[in-house]
């Protein structure tokens, strides 16, 4: 049975996915599909913290599927913009798992990913699968994955 760790950029999914197609990821089904004849050795979701109830309910939903929950805390600047990235974390934490597992699964369109999907890819071996929306995904992450599956149909909730 193929080993996974399951690594998820919240904030990547949650704006493609409501930009393309004005609804929310299916995380359930994301986890089914993902996870489907394959043991988990890891799977996080990389979040921002707002303290917000909504987002608090949400969190709990992921752990309730089987996601450790990584927060960092958003930071707004005097300036107006906001800042709160998981960019190095979530690559760190591909480069620790990597030795441990057969399949490294993410899911975001982040093209600042593509450089450690190459790396886990030729220094452990790995198989290495992407989700994304395909309009909004980096090419380079998607040429850097050994396989690419469009966030599209069963990985979507319904619009309410």
């Amino acid at each position: 049975m193929e080993k996974v760790a399951l690594f998820v950029d919240v904030q990547n999914i949650y704006y493609t996915t409501k930009e393309t197609y004005s609804c929310h990821f299916d995380y359930r089904s994301f986890w089914d599909v993902a996870t489907s004849g394959r043991q988990i050795v890891k799977a996080t979701a990389y979040a921002i913290d707002r303290g917000d109830a909504a987002q608090i309910r949400f969190q709990a939903i992921l752990k309730e599927i089987g996601f450790e929950v990584k927060l960092k805390p958003f930071i707004q600047r005097l300036d107006g913009s906001a800042k709160g990235d998981w960019d190095v974390g979530i690559a760190l934490d591909i480069m620790d798992y990597s030795e441990t597992v057969d399949v490294v699964v993410l899911a975001s369109g982040d093209g600042d990913f593509d450089i450690a999907l190459d790396r886990v890819r030729d220094k452990f071996g790995v198989t290495t699968e992407v989700y994304g929306v395909p309009d909004l995904t980096a090419k380079s992450l998607i040429n850097s994955a050994t396989s690419f599956v469009p966030i599209q149909g069963q990985l979507l909730l319904s619009p309410r």
